[in-house]
């Protein structure tokens, strides 16, 4: 590593920054977004007392007894095979549609997500390098905006597809993500207020150790409302059930993507599941400690250890966002869709004064207690 240590500072960071980049983009988001589908599919037939996936077989393996039918059954190689489908399906554009907003409607709708990846501190250190892309002083602030600018693709294949029921599923979109995103982010004001700080590396610091020695410091503990709102929040912003308004299979066929086929498509599935890894990711961080443990925290460590320490830490953030998305999962196949007045009036009348009064009675306890 000689050769990297004498290239300009400035330079470094670049190659490093882009190492991170490449290694949180294909080797865990977008492998978890391809697996996050086949845990849907298995939980679902789980929960309808099915089996699911258990069919696809990769012909390397199929000759080995164990190992081959083991994997195949529980449906390991299905989202290679569904990959594969996807770059071999036809890719039809119909002739009624505005071509160029059309094809650039999945991209916009992918990108934030992966944007938004870059502020979330995955982990403390791996050697000298922090496990976060960009930790900026204002994380919370660039996730909001970067959130934000996903309804623009949906909006758009919706105006795109010019088609009746495309149009009205990018309607509801936009009107339900705006909802929604004044609440997501009033919820998560209380939890700033307490830490003071917006960076969110700050905000995992404040949650390491435990309060009265054996409750964990996290945040969720401390601002449960918060927790709720935003996690709610979370599901509508995701379009996902019980606030799949903009898809509605029974009453708009398909929603913003009913003309799209092939590679446009899974691009929007792909945003769709991509947006609920950043969002298991960022409630994590807010709320459950990011990769912290009560008895596994930021106190330093002999050298010899601290890649060990890194690797863990990574872990650690990474099965509780699991756990998250396994609740997002489960609640799809548990909770009937909402109607869409039931879906504004939850939004605009309840989470909005209730994430109002969150704010006013935190700020009333913080200033009796700082008196």
């Amino acid at each position: 590593m000689d050769w990297f240590n004498h290239l300009n500072p400035d330079l470094q960071f670049v190659l490093l920054s882009a190492v991170k980049v490449l290694a949180v983009l294909f080797l865990a988001l977008l492998p978890m977004v391809a697996y996050s589908v086949l845990a849907e599919r298995k939980i679902s037939a789980w929960i309808q007392d099915r089996v699911g996936p258990n069919r696809v077989a990769l012909p390397l393996l199929s000759g080995i007894p164990f190992l081959g039918s083991f994997l195949t059954r529980l449906g390991i190689w299905q989202p290679i095979a569904d990959g594969v489908k996807s770059f071999l399906k036809e890719d039809f554009t119909p002739d009624h549609v505005r071509k160029i907003y059309f094809w650039l409607a999945p991209a916009i709708t992918l990108i934030p997500a992966f944007l938004t990846v870059a502020v979330i501190p995955f982990g403390s250190t791996l050697g000298a390098q922090k496990m976060v892309i960009a930790d900026l002083n204002v994380g919370i602030l660039y996730s909001f905006g970067i959130v934000s600018l996903g309804v623009y693709g949906i909006v758009l294949a919706g105006y795109a597809s010019n088609s009746k029921y495309p149009f009205l599923g990018g309607i509801r979109s936009s009107a339900q993500m705006i909802s929604y995103e004044i609440a997501m982010g009033m919820s998560v004001v209380s939890v700033f207020m307490l830490v003071g700080d917006l960076n969110l590396s700050k905000v995992i610091e404040y949650q390491a150790g435990t309060t009265l020695g054996f409750i964990p410091n996290w945040l969720v503990f401390k601002q449960p409302v918060a927790f709720v709102i935003f996690l709610v929040a979370a599901f509508a912003e995701t379009n996902r059930l019980p606030f799949d308004l903009p898809e509605s299979e029974t009453e708009l066929v398909g929603g913003y993507n009913t003309e799209y086929s092939s590679m446009k498509f899974a691009l929007f599935f792909m945003g769709e599941y991509a947006n609920m890894i950043v969002s298991s990711a960022m409630m994590v961080t807010l709320f459950f400690g990011g990769w912290t443990l009560p008895f596994f925290g930021l106190d330093q460590r002999a050298e010899s250890a601290q890649w060990l320490t890194g690797l863990a830490h990574i872990g650690i953030f990474v099965a509780k966002m699991l756990v998250l998305m396994v609740v997002f999962i489960w609640v799809r196949w548990m909770l009937p869709r909402f109607r869409y007045d039931q879906l504004m009036d939850l939004g605009w009348r309840r989470f909005i004064p209730l994430a109002l009064a969150n704010i006013l009675a935190t700020a009333v306890v913080l200033f009796l207690l700082n008196k």
